[in-house]
């Protein structure tokens, strides 16, 4: 689970990672990031509705969200995910390490299996 601290919490957070962030896709997720002048990451999750209703939404975002706290991820950075379509737990997995890896924030190359 992630600590408080690590959530990206207010639409003022999001706003300025949409607004003043760098973007990288594919075809799951859109990811936004922009460094924070912390010792830490905090993360924002996002699933529009053309995913579905609610109970989709959400295990959608709790399926990146765990997928995202297993991998390791440089320090200082403010980063929004936002789900682009549905899939399984290894499907994310490889999406947000290719993101990751194409922003060069993944830690020392590769995450864990």
């Amino acid at each position: 689970m992630m600590r408080m601290e690590e959530r990206l919490k207010g639409r003022r957070d999001f706003q300025a990672v949409y607004h003043k962030g760098r973007t990288w896709s594919n075809s799951l997720l859109v990811m936004k990031a922009m460094p924070n002048g912390l010792d830490l990451n905090r993360y924002g999750f996002s699933a529009g509705r053309r995913l579905g209703g609610a109970v989709v939404r959400n295990r959608v975002k709790r399926l990146v969200r765990e997928r995202v706290r297993l991998t390791p991820i440089e320090p200082g950075w403010d980063i929004v995910f936002i789900a682009r379509g549905t899939a399984d737990y290894h499907p994310f997995k490889g999406a947000i390490e290719d993101l990751l890896s194409r922003a060069r924030l993944l830690k020392g190359g590769r995450a864990e299996p």
